[in-house]
């Protein structure tokens, strides 16, 4: 039984459904009616002694679950679950697109052919937060029928009151702001998700934890809204879904980087991937996350903590940490190390390899434009020669080799890119997460 986020359905000795349910963790979830036994409610009691037989379809989200669940609950309508068989339908956003100033509401159904609707959702409370967010770099009209008269939100610069302040401009604007709204929810948030980012690293840094938090709660509601999913009907065609997904981004990733510079990968069991996080270089720690088989596998994560305190130098605090990794030869070797950053920090981490006689293929990510960051054998050479030179020398070299480090672009469906970005979300998090344990202990030890 694996630990991930999915559905897990009980059969009985007929093969019936009995049981529909999902879980973050289905390992726990499921492990947990049988290892509780003793706790159980009578009716839960009852519902394990029938338990013939257990199937579980991983998904891609929790998200992926409740839609799932409640998919395979009207399918199979199950003798024991009692939620979402009354029919209640998710919620969804709807758009009046056909009005002269369309309004951004809030539906159950889909009855309105002149309305476009995004969703269902199955948390009206994060698409309420979402749409908060939204309008306040899209000011938008919230009621079928707005009053004659300027509203509280437009005294807030979320509402522009459009009958109101009736012109040619107006309705203009108005309707780019509304088509900025569609793009969102078609899944171009990238603009308003990096401003956030920014926001959330910079009330982190002013030690303003409690608004960071807030910030952070905006961010993971938009990433629920707006995150590509699949329907349940996909899972239901197709239980191993998930399975297929993985592979079909290793073999983008792979055909991507063989083609752009010189790996001859043929495959990617394991990849890893490292992150540096330090404020103002102190309490610096370094993570290492790793993917097997294209899934998170938290039990091969490591992290250090940066030895050298001082000035703030990310290079040289990424060298120590891939130096120190691969002196651990009973560490199983990646297929691929891939760097959160660009130039600066591929540099760094192809000195450590250099330096421990490594040669696995190495990319970084740039964060500005998510673009894959490849060195080209004469930056490498470079790096091996910087051991006997010094970093001095080889840092100046840099900016005269930029036309030896390729960026390649991917499409932003892409999938390899999807789970580059995927790894190195969880590096950033994972690195920042024992950066702060590291900042309380000092806090409290002061």
């Amino acid at each position: 039984m694996p630990s991930k986020s999915g559905v897990y359905v009980f059969l009985d000795d007929k093969r019936t459904v009995i049981y529909v349910g999902k879980a973050k963790d289905l390992k726990s979830r499921v492990s947990s009616y049988f290892v509780n036994s003793p706790l159980l409610g009578e009716k839960t009691k009852v519902l394990v002694s029938k338990i013939v037989a257990i199937k579980v379809t991983i998904v891609e989200s929790e998200l992926e679950a409740l839609l799932l669940e409640a998919f395979y609950i009207k399918k199979y309508t199950p003798k024991y679950n009692i939620k979402l068989t009354d029919n209640k339908s998710y919620i969804r956003i709807r758009i009046t697109i056909k009005d002269k100033y369309p309004k951004v509401l809030l539906a159950r159904r889909e009855d309105d052919k002149n309305s476009v609707y995004f969703g269902p959702y199955p948390s009206s409370s994060s698409v309420k937060l979402v749409l908060k967010t939204i309008r306040k770099v899209f000011p938008f009209q919230s009621v079928p029928n707005h009053a004659n008269r300027i509203c509280l939100y437009h005294h807030l610069g979320l509402c522009p009151c459009p009958r109101i302040f009736d012109s040619p401009e107006l309705e203009k604007s108005y309707k780019k702001n509304i088509r900025g709204i569609v793009r969102i929810l078609e899944g171009e948030s990238k603009k308003i998700m990096t401003e956030l980012e920014k926001e959330r690293d910079a009330l982190s840094k002013e030690e303003q934890y409690e608004n960071a938090l807030q910030v952070q709660k905006k961010i993971e509601a938009l990433s629920l809204i707006t995150t590509p999913f699949h329907r349940p009907f996909e899972y239901d065609v197709n239980p191993n879904l998930r399975v297929d997904i993985r592979q079909q981004e290793l073999n983008e990733l792979m055909q991507t980087l063989n083609k752009h510079a010189d790996f001859n990968l043929e495959k990617l069991e394991r990849i890893e991937c490292y992150d540096i996080s330090n404020t103002q270089g102190t309490n610096a720690t370094g993570s290492l996350v790793v993917l097997t088989n294209g899934e998170i596998d938290k039990s091969q994560y490591r992290r250090f903590k940066i030895r050298k305190d001082g000035k703030p130098n990310d290079f040289a605090m990424m060298k120590e940490v891939l130096k120190r990794r691969l002196s651990h030869d009973e560490w199983n070797t990646p297929d691929l190390i891939i760097v959160d950053g660009g130039k600066g920090q591929i540099s760094s981490a192809l000195q450590s390899l250099a330096l421990m006689g490594s040669t696995i293929p190495l990319v970084g990510l740039a964060k500005r434009e998510e673009t894959i960051v490849i060195p080209s054998d004469i930056v490498k050479a470079k790096a091996k020669q910087a051991i006997t030179l010094g970093k001095k020398e080889f840092f100046a070299t840099l900016e005269k080799d930029n036309e030896n480090f390729m960026e390649v672009s991917l499409p932003k469906n892409s999938q390899a890119l999807h789970l580059i970005m995927r790894i190195r979300d969880e590096a950033h998090r994972f690195a920042i997460t024992y950066h702060r344990k590291l900042r309380s202990k000092a806090a409290i030890a002061s």
